[in-house]
């Protein structure tokens, strides 16, 4: 576990960098409001897009042959992304490299899988939830860091993101150590490694189910939140990438909390299943509550408050990672992360679309609030289809054993 902390904690971190940074930087190419969300929706597109269809393969190739030379490819092609993002002159170089860097990246997916591979069943939980408190340091680190070094100059985190990415790549290469033992890796089957069939694999596991549906609109609230927050918040409020980064940074330090320690609590007195649907519902709340906010100081209120938000998708992880076989997590979670990818996809086309509509709307308009709201109406239905599922499929596990110290 240690290794593969360090290691998701310097990819966050250098992909938290350039969050503050990235939409200004397309708007430097752009010449109004309405033209900056929709170019920003077309190179956060052009990543999903790729990544769609590299997830499910890269998934089948850490299965056969190891989660180390994956994770390694997706470092180097994160490396690639950034430093030519940051010596871009034109947009189509923008989307050009977000395209290859989607193909090549997969790294949360097999993160996943490489925890999977070392943790039994009963500890998966609390494992993810370590997991996710790395996701969530870098969300503390990556974008104070990227807004500060935003202040300087737009092209210096993207730079400062690539070496921390080669750095990740060497760690890779010369310390940390493979998961997948050679016994248990399987051959690659190309007909299931493609999206349509790695999607219909994972709604046929038992007891998943209806919850593909579950992920799928939860992740396109998510994805439609981060491909909006910082457009949104400049402008309804004005801010720029310093403000940005501080507000990321809050929501990594909740993040932090809550998959570092909270969340353990909550599982020894809750199921995954309760956890998943209390976090459903919370977002949905905090999402309406986000997209209503007349005042700066009121996005960081909700951060705080959607403490249940924050266990969702690591509740939801464990369920489906305990309904696969040990031969399949790469391939499972990589089928997770191709339909996070669909939504990625979706997600700029849905949020960019509605930020041009209010884009000419004052600043403090409700209105402009209106990517949140249509988050808030995502989370609702995931939460509805997450009850009628629940119930269908009670909790096989109790949640003392889910919650248990390894």
């Amino acid at each position: 576990m240690p290794f593969i902390m360090i290691t998701v904690l310097i990819d966050m971190i250098a992909i938290g960098l350039i969050i503050p940074v990235l939409p200004p930087l397309v708007g430097t190419f752009t010449g109004s409001q309405a033209d900056h969300a929709f170019w920003y929706g077309v190179v956060t597109f052009a990543f999903g897009f790729a990544n769609f269809f590299g997830s499910p393969i890269l998934g089948a190739l850490s299965d056969h042959y190891g989660r180390r030379p994956v994770l390694l490819l997706g470092f180097t092609g994160l490396a690639l992304s950034f430093f030519v993002t940051g010596l871009a002159t034109a947009l189509w170089m923008l989307v050009a490299v977000r395209l290859v860097s989607g193909a090549l990246q997969a790294n949360a997916a097999i993160a996943q899988a490489y925890v999977a591979d070392i943790s039994a069943p009963q500890e998966r939980a609390k494992r993810f939830g370590m997991l996710g408190a790395m996701f969530g340091m870098g969300f503390v680190l990556g974008p104070v860091m990227g807004g500060i070094l935003g202040g300087i100059s737009l092209h210096l985190p993207f730079f400062v993101a690539g070496s921390l990415a080669i750095v990740n790549a060497l760690y890779g290469i010369f310390v940390l150590p493979e998961s997948l033992p050679a016994e248990r890796r399987t051959p690659i089957n190309w007909r299931k490694a493609n999206p349509v069939s790695s999607l219909k694999q994972l709604r046929d596991l038992h007891g998943v189910g209806m919850l593909v549906a579950v992920i799928a609109l939860s992740s396109l609230a998510q994805f439609i939140m981060h491909t909006t927050w910082v457009l949104y918040t400049s402008f309804k409020f004005g801010w720029g990438p310093t403000e940005n980064g501080w507000s990321l940074f809050a929501v990594g330090v909740m993040s932090v909390l809550v998959q570092g320690g909270l969340i353990r609590i909550a599982l020894r007195k809750y199921s995954a299943q309760r956890i998943a649907l209390l976090g459903l519902v919370s977002s949905a709340i905090c999402y309406g509550l986000w997209g209503a906010a007349t005042e700066g100081w009121m996005m960081y209120a909700v951060v705080v408050l959607n403490l249940f938000g924050f266990m969702a998708t690591t509740a939801i992880q464990t369920l489906v990672s305990n309904a696969a076989d040990e031969q399949s997590q790469g391939r499972t979670l990589g089928a997770v992360a191709s339909l996070n990818s669909l939504t990625a996809v979706f997600a700029p086309v849905l949020g960019a679309a509605l930020l041009g509509l209010v884009s000419h709307l004052p600043r403090g308009d409700w209105r402009i609030g209106a990517p949140f709201f249509l988050c808030a109406t995502l989370q609702v239905v995931a939460a509805v289809l997450a009850l009628r599922h629940f119930r269908r499929h009670p909790q096989s596990m109790p949640a003392s054993e889910a919650g248990a110290p390894a």
